[in-house]
């Protein structure tokens, strides 16, 4: 399972995801984004929902990050909610399953512990553990977790005061963890990602800034009409 993080290492995973209102939510366009990043350095993607993580699997053989977004009524939980959405996500052809993996309650009773073994024992996956905190970061390491990302600092109601990226979150984790920490969140310029990897991150993710087309036509366009 190694194989998928190894070529990972000190380079840029696109975040390939758009609005489920946009134009860009489906499977082709997807698809055909994480083929551009690919084409221009990118050493993985990152990629919501199974049938976007099936498209693209026909284009690229890099390794994909795979999560399914489920919001379900009662939790704050949506990155990979459940075990069933996890297997979905596997099915659809992910290296890697992104889970939540803060310390938020999980429908079902379910927990970081469990999903991540059987995740691991039913699926033969790898695990990306999204946090925000370093007490998350390291009881999702005790877990079993894979790689470890800052995905969730700023997100959450312990770090909503606070703004991504999670410099210090990330300092934390690479001084504290024995896994990959890989930094995602708020990366919005090609000096902050070389910051991330200056600062010992072993991979940088990056979304919004290169695909995120909805967001940065509106902030342009916000501006523009003041």
């Amino acid at each position: 399972m190694t194989n998928s993080i190894k070529p990972l290492h000190r380079g840029l995973i696109v975040s390939c995801q758009a609005p489920v209102d946009s134009p860009l939510h489906e499977p082709i366009v997807i698809a055909a984004m994480a083929q551009a990043a690919v084409n221009n350095g990118a050493v993985g993607v990152r990629i919501d929902t199974p049938n976007h993580i099936i498209a693209v699997r026909e284009k690229v053989k890099v390794p994909i990050i795979g999560l399914w977004k489920q919001v379900i009524a009662g939790y704050d939980v949506y990155i990979t909610p459940k075990f069933h959405h996890a297997a979905a996500v596997a099915e659809a052809g992910a290296d890697i399953i992104a889970i939540d993996a803060t310390t938020r309650n999980r429908p079902d009773d379910e927990t970081v512990v469990d999903i991540i073994a059987r995740i691991h024992q039913h699926l033969g996956k790898l695990v990306m553990a999204d946090v925000d905190t370093i007490a998350a970061a390291k009881a999702a390491a005790d877990a079993g977790a894979d790689l470890v990302g800052t995905t969730l600092y700023g997100y959450t109601d312990a770090t909503k005061h606070l703004s991504p990226p999670g410099w210090e979150l990330l300092n934390q984790m690479v001084e504290q963890l024995d896994i990959p920490v890989i930094c995602e969140g708020g990366i919005s310029s090609p000096e902050m990602a070389r910051k991330a990897l200056d600062l010992q991150a072993y991979a940088v993710v990056v979304g919004t800034a290169i695909t995120g087309i909805d967001l940065q036509v509106k902030t342009y366009t916000s501006v523009l009409t003041k």
